[in-house]
């Protein structure tokens, strides 16, 4: 019988220490609300550089000013910021008790928008999505796209399905999410459709439906696609273009195959390193809604090959780190919350990406945090600082911010200290609701008695931070005094292995 020798950092395989740093980095607390962060601020670093590019030909022709489209663009997404910056800073508890009123208000803009004198956008896009403020359009269903997986976490989070009957808390989902998607539909905007229904879809798998369920509704949506594809119109022309793609001849390239095939010339010309920021020539009237549904045609065309994979890596990067937040997520409603705002935001680009360089048909749907847009800007860059929200609730995130403070962006933008579950704020009531805890007694009862009762059960359920402070000479860490040998002898008891955690 021959011994195994041990492995020595020499030894090992390229496969192991890949494995290793991998799990290095996977325990680094923060990890995910940092990168979350990196991939969220470059894509909308990206989304600033195309308005400029992109938007100046229609921004002259409409204003005589070049610049006037992107400058409008850079104050939506500074009010996007301002909602990701708020979606920060208020409590994930607090949000989750807002959620039934946002979805009240999404369902009733989704009625007003159909009514005439109201809703526009039929007559010029043909299909009446948007209500006018001013000289920025709302569009109330990329609104309700994020209150209705907000409400599915809400609503889902610690329950299972138990049956098909409309009571059922999934059935019940089921049902007004069913009612926000007809509502979609009467606006003629299918494309918006889609994405909804899908987010719905996924976030139903991802709270654990029966199978049947995403399977009826698959089978659905294959025969609404087939009834339009037969229906006629501009839309089963779109179908009709996309087979035409792929078998490699575009027949009305002056027609409705104008746009795609355009698309298809602008990724052509870009090659792999691009003409240039600022030199795309499609961008002059030949591609139409350059700026927003073929932005990654001019994308393609500007920065090339690498751009396009670029951006690519950049959704499928935010894809991953959303999903492995939600994994990491505190509690259910926030693992459902981070899961939904990330496949919403992902299918959303995939779909954009996926009809300009002819994989699916056109459907209208824009490139997230890079197409020019108003509300498109709002809401996905807020919905984003939900998803970052999550991630720096992460129970290793706020154990590593307790021990060590909160990190250089957190305190230049003045958002606190996020909480676990437990430590959620309750509401004093009775007589003595106005009392501080300090004035109801001294002892275990006053402030130092509660941070010891809080401490003692952080280190039940995480252990104790090696990195916590040291208690000096007759002093414990709750501030009361006890023998320094104790404290000393409880380490070593630990180290050793005989230590008993209480």
């Amino acid at each position: 019988m021959t011994a195994t020798r041990p492995q020595t950092p020499a030894s090992k395989t390229l496969g192991q220490r890949v494995q290793e740093i991998r799990q290095h980095y996977r325990a680094q607390p923060g990890l995910d609300y940092q990168l979350l962060r990196i991939i969220i601020f470059s894509l909308i670093g990206i989304g600033v550089l195309m308005a400029f590019s992109a938007s100046m030909a229609t921004s002259f022709t409409e204003t005589s000013n070049v610049w006037a489209e992107a400058i409008r663009q850079c104050l939506l997404v500074f009010g996007g910021l301002v909602l990701f910056w708020l979606a920060l800073r208020i409590s994930p508890y607090t949000l989750r008790k807002l959620v039934p009123w946002l979805l009240l208000l999404s369902i009733l803009l989704l009625i007003a928008v159909l009514i005439p004198g109201i809703g526009t956008g039929r007559d010029t896009v043909g299909s009446q999505s948007w209500i006018s403020i001013g000289s920025v359009g709302f569009q109330p269903s990329e609104f309700a796209r994020v209150t209705v997986a907000m409400y599915g976490a809400t609503a889902l989070a610690g329950k299972s399905h138990r049956s098909l009957h409309p009571t059922d808390p999934f059935m019940m989902y089921s049902i007004i999410s069913g009612l926000m998607f007809f509502l979609i539909v009467a606006q003629s905007d299918l494309g918006m459709a889609v994405s909804f229904a899908m987010v719905v879809v996924f976030t139903l798998i991802f709270a654990g439906v029966d199978w049947r369920v995403p399977a009826v509704v698959l089978v659905l949506g294959t025969l609404g696609l087939l009834a339009v594809f037969l229906s006629g119109g501009f839309r089963s022309h779109r179908f009709h273009t996309y087979f035409d793609a792929i078998r490699g001849n575009i027949e009305d390239t002056q027609g409705t195959g104008f746009q795609a095939y355009q698309g298809f010339l602008s990724l052509a010309d870009g090659g792999f390193w691009g003409v240039g920021l600022g030199q795309s020539r499609a961008k002059w009237f030949y591609l139409p809604e350059a700026k927003n549904d073929f932005v990654f045609a001019i994308i393609g065309e500007e920065l090339g090959l690498w751009g396009g994979v670029l951006v690519i890596f950049l959704f499928a990067a935010l894809g991953y780190i959303g999903l492995r937040t939600a994994k990491n997520a505190q509690d259910q409603f926030q693992s459902l919350l981070a899961a939904t705002l990330t496949v919403g935001v992902v299918i959303q680009a995939f779909i954009n990406i996926g009809y300009v360089i002819g994989l699916l048909p056109v459907t209208g749907i824009q490139l997230p945090m890079i197409s020019a847009g108003g509300t498109a800007a709002l809401i996905t860059i807020g919905s984003m600082g939900v998803l970052c929200n999550v991630a720096r609730h992460e129970p290793l995130q706020i154990s590593a911010m307790q021990n060590f403070g909160r990190p250089l962006f957190d305190r230049l933008f003045f958002i606190p200290e996020p909480q676990l579950a437990g430590d959620a704020p309750k509401r004093k009531t009775g007589r003595h609701a106005s009392r501080t805890p300090a004035k109801r007694g001294k002892g275990q009862s006053g402030v130092v008695g509660q941070l010891a009762r809080r401490n003692a059960e952080r280190e039940e359920r995480f252990g104790r931070p090696v990195t916590s402070r040291q208690p000096r000479a007759g002093e414990n860490n709750t501030g009361s005094t006890a023998p320094r040998g104790e404290y000393r002898q409880r380490g070593a008891d630990r180290r050793d292995g005989r230590g008993e955690r209480r």
